[in-house]
C-alpha cells in the first residue's frame, strides 16, 4: 500500500464516525483506530524476501527499485521497514523498546514504532521469533524495504 492510499483511508476514517477500520491483504494489514487523543495504525511488516532478483538496469529517468533484503544465512532473516518513515524502538522516549537483543517474540508483538506524517504505525511480527539484533537507530529515518531487525524464526 502507498501512502496516498494510506492518507485517503485516513482521511476517510477522520471524516466519518468509524472508531475502528481493518483491511487486510495477501502481505499486508492496516489497522487503524480512532479516540480521543493520538491515532494509532498498526502495519504488519511483509514477509521476508528469500532470493534477489537478477540484477537490471533502471530505465532512464525512472526511480531506482527498492533493495531487496536476502537472509544472512540460512538461520537468520530480517524484518523490513513497510513505509518511510523515523524508527522508534520504543513508545516513549523514556520507555523501555518494545523488543530487546535475544528476547523470543510470539506472533503478533509490536517490534516497533514507525513514525510518518504525524501518525505512529506499529509494526508487528509475523511469525514466532528470536530478535538477534536491531538494525536501525532509535529515530532515525528509515525507507521502504530497509531492514530493522534481524531474526530467528522458531
Amino acid at each position: 500500500m502507498d501512502i496516498k492510499d494510506l492518507k485517503t483511508l485516513i482521511k476517510m476514517v477522520t471524516d466519518t464516525d468509524i472508531t475502528e477500520f481493518e483491511m487486510e491483504s495477501a502481505d499486508e494489514k492496516v489497522i487503524i483506530k480512532r479516540s480521543k487523543g493520538q491515532e494509532i495504525i498498526h502495519m504488519t511488516a511483509p514477509a521476508p524476501v528469500y532470493a534477489a532478483p537478477a540484477p537490471s538496469a533502471p530505465l532512464p529517468g525512472a526511480a531506482a527499485p527498492a533493495p531487496v533484503v536476502a537472509p544472512v544465512n540460512d538461520k537468520y532473516e530480517t524484518i523490513t521497514s513497510p513505509i518511510v518513515g523515523t524508527f522508534y524502538r520504543a513508545p516513549a522516549p523514556d520507555a523501555d523498546p518494545y523488543v530487546q537483543t535475544g528476547q523470543v517474540v510470539e506472533k503478533g508483538k509490536t517490534l516497533c514504532i514507525i513514525e510518518a506524517m504525524k501518525l505512529m504505525n506499529e509494526i508487528e511480527v509475523e511469525f514466532k521469533c528470536k530478535v538477534i539484533e536491531a538494525l536501525k537507530e532509535n529515530a532515525q529515518p528509515v525507507e521502504f524495504g530497509d531492514a530493522l531487525f534481524l531474526v530467528e524464526r522458531l
